[in-house]
């Protein structure tokens, strides 16, 4: 259904959860420059067109908004997960998933920094048993999917943590990457990908592109 308009005015109104959603969306470009502590309602607020008081009405507390942020930023990267590796398991799963990674780290600037910023919140113990349940619902879809050991799954994560400092602080990525990735992350070679066939060649070896 149509959401109501309003003639006079020429605009749209959002329903409740249309709303909720813009706001978190409004928080995440905030939350991503000043963390939970150095971001004001106020600023979130006047982004999203709402009033302080309607803030509240849709979260309980800033507190909560920052958390409904972390998990929009864990949930993308589940989605992106999930549609790369539709159809497969294994090896060939996890390889995708660092694939569909590092695309998320190109066109998400954003959502990783708001990633980077709940780690830096979890000093906060109102907030750490939060933000540690969507790390572990994002660590249970990739053991899921691929049926990873302890080894693979370690080698996975600490290759994306790595991902996520080149990244932030735009390190040349011909340091860790080679020629497999160039200076705009734009992917150049990935001999795994060009022929899929050998993928047995590469079980139990770093799922990241080669």
């Amino acid at each position: 259904m149509a959401a109501p308009t309003n003639p006079a005015a020429g605009t749209v109104r959002m329903s409740a959860d249309e709303r909720r959603a813009a706001v978190i969306r409004a928080a995440v470009a905030e939350f991503a420059k000043g963390g939970l502590n150095g971001t004001s309602t106020a600023a979130i607020a006047k982004r999203v067109g709402v009033s302080q008081p309607y803030l509240f009405r849709l979260f309980d507390d800033k507190k909560a908004l920052f958390l409904a942020t972390v998990d929009y930023g864990f949930g993308r990267v589940e989605e992106r997960f999930r549609r790369a590796t539709e159809g497969l398991t294994g090896y060939p799963a996890m390889h995708a998933m660092a694939h569909a990674y590092q695309d998320f780290l190109d066109n998400d600037s954003e959502l990783l920094r708001i990633q980077l910023q709940a780690y830096v919140a979890a000093e906060d113990p109102d907030l750490r048993p939060e933000i540690r349940a969507y790390w572990d619902r994002l660590d249970s879809l990739v053991r899921e999917i691929t049926g990873g050991d302890a080894e693979d799954l370690t080698n996975f994560f600490a290759r994306g943590m790595l991902c996520n400092v080149v990244a932030s602080l735009d390190l040349p990525r011909e340091r860790y990457f080679g020629d497999t990735l160039s200076a705009d992350g734009k992917l150049l070679s990935c001999e795994l990908c060009a022929d899929p066939e050998r993928y047995g060649e590469y079980e139990g070896r770093r799922p990241w592109p080669h």
